[in-house]
């Protein structure tokens, strides 16, 4: 094996020296045969007396020299000739250099270097006029989730096809690039301004609305653009991707309500960005300190058993920004990345709470549909029970009808870890979103919460009574308890008792309050109880 080796190595050595070789054997091949026609002939011979000998010694000498010559000439040619293909060589492996600096191995568009060369290029080259340059910058709906679930090779070939179709839907001579992850752009110069860049981004929207198939089956993935217009909207490379960059951010917030959306930059938008800019840093800060904390809503029995659990809400009051609802903040985390982070720090404290609780009464907590995606989610949910000393049994999680719907594999996938260990699920604000009898029968939730839009109308609507009375038999024929939320007034309290409801939440019975009224509320409870047995 190892003379093998060696033998290939001689080989290949050989072959990278091969011109070297062929002319050196060259050179010797003439020197042979000049030496061999100089002693046949005797060229050398010294007979001075014959003029004849003399002369045929010089033709001899002519041809000698014509045959170096010629060896010589040879030589050169080849050695002019290789040097050539060096030359070509070094050329096309620079130029293949420079392709690989400005290309996307992946996708083969043109990287971000290429882009911001070009971008500039387009800031120094003045639109017609009334026309504009459009800048789009965009970010793809959807991809994370092939990653997670299908893996890295399942999301190249999604980038690969995306690559594709963006490049047919763009202009020849537009620029399209891939400026990493999952982020695109496309520079169109000298277009005829609003009406060009809208049609050229529905165009693009219109390319992915098909679902990509690759290996792994096929996948709906949608694009979220922001639109910056050259000069209008900036005359520098940093003013024109930070503007695109707001306006992209706004196109984000809308895939809540559909895959694929486009925005142009608006200078509203900037005083927008930037408060939210600073909501993120401050919520940051307020995660690494511990600021923001659960407060504890109660779950009443309405069979008159009192208090039966404690919703957790989260409450942050920032010394800049004052009270900040939680319904702002919590949608920043989760765009910023923090959801992880606020629910491990919200979740431990209200567990190290709910310990001190009687046994009997449970832990309600709100699981973000984003927290889901994680796929460590459901071993952080029991180490979180390991270091607190919380029963699983008594922690209930809750998670919303719309998460549930947009990905109910991910879903059923992240909460089967604690379900198997004794953690309850409820499915919250059921009946505002589009969950069918399939995914009730399929998720098998222990407990449904009627959302508050239809216990506010119970009192003065039939349609909504009816609607209520109708969901709580359906809850109770799939076995599930069934929580009611926004109680707030006897007579809606009256009419869910007689329906049969068995939980309910909202402000009649108490808001929600820190840990120290929460227990208060426990032990007021349990005297009325045993006063009440007595």
């Amino acid at each position: 094996m190892a003379m093998a080796t060696r033998a290939a190595r001689l080989w290949a050595q050989l072959i990278r020296h091969r011109f070297k070789l062929v002319d050196g054997s060259l050179v010797l091949v003439l020197t042979c045969l000049a030496a061999f026609y100089c002693f046949e002939v005797d060229v050398f011979a010294s007979d001075e007396s014959s003029t004849a000998v003399k002369m045929i010694t010089l033709e001899e000498v002519m041809i000698v020299a014509a045959i170096f010559c010629a060896g010589l000439t040879i030589f050169a040619l080849r050695r002019l000739k290789e040097a050539r293909r060096e030359t070509l060589r070094r050329i096309a492996a620079e130029r293949e250099a420079r392709s690989m600096a400005l290309h996307d191995a992946l996708t083969g568009l043109p990287n971000r270097r290429n882009f911001d060369e070009a971008l500039q290029v387009a800031i120094a080259s003045p639109p017609r006029s009334g026309g504009s340059h459009v800048l789009l910058l965009m970010d793809l709906n959807g991809f994370k989730r092939v990653n997670d679930l299908y893996g890295h090779q399942a999301g190249d070939e999604v980038l690969v096809q995306v690559g594709g179709r963006l490049a047919r839907a763009v202009r020849d001579g537009d620029l399209v690039a891939r400026l990493g992850g999952d982020e695109f752009a496309v520079l169109a110069m000298h277009t005829a301004g609003v009406e060009s860049a809208t049609g050229l981004a529905g165009r693009i929207i219109d390319a992915l609305a098909q679902p990509i198939s690759t290996g792994e089956g096929q996948h709906d993935v949608g694009v979220a653009i922001g639109i910056a217009l050259i000069p209008s909207d900036g005359d520098t490379a940093d003013a024109l991707l930070r503007k695109a960059d707001v306006a992209l951010y706004r196109a984000k917030e809308e895939k809540k309500h559909k895959l694929s959306a486009m925005r142009f930059f608006e200078v509203a938008m900037d005083a927008q960005a930037e408060e939210r800019d600073q909501l993120e840093r401050e919520l940051r800060q307020a995660i690494a300190e511990g600021n923001i904390k659960p407060f504890y809503q109660p779950l009443v029995a309405l069979d008159g058993s009192g208090i039966v659990g404690f919703e957790a809400l989260a409450r942050w009051t920032s010394p800049q920004l004052g009270d900040v609802p939680p319904e702002r903040f919590i949608a920043v985390a989760e765009d910023a990345g923090l959801i992880r982070d606020l629910t491990v720090l919200l979740l431990k404290q209200a567990c190290a709470t709910a310990v001190t609780w009687p046994a009997n009464v449970t832990l309600s907590f709100n699981v973000s549909g984003a927290a889901l995606q994680d796929p460590l989610f459901g071993l952080g949910i029991m180490q979180i029970l390991t270091e607190t000393g919380l029963q699983a049994h008594r922690l209930e999680l809750e998670i919303t009808e719309s998460a549930l719907v947009r990905d109910l594999e991910a879903a059923r996938t992240a909460l089967d870890i604690v379900r198997g260990v004794g953690v309850r699920i409820a499915l919250d604000d059921f009946g505002t979103g589009y969950s069918s009898l399939y995914h009730l029968r399929a998720f098998k939730p222990d407990k449904i919460k009627i959302d508050r839009s239809f216990v506010d109308g119970m009192e003065h609507d039939a349609d909504s009574a009816a609607i209520v009375n109708a969901l709580i038999g359906l809850g109770s024929g799939l076995g599930a308890k069934i929580t009611a939320e926004g109680v707030e007034n006897q007579q809606q309290l009256a009419l869910l008792e007689a329906q049969g409801c068995d939980q309910g939440q909202g402000y009649l019975f108490s808001k929600a309050v820190d840990a120290g009224q929460a227990f208060a509320m426990l032990e007021q409870s349990a005297t009325a109880a045993h006063q009440a047995a007595g």
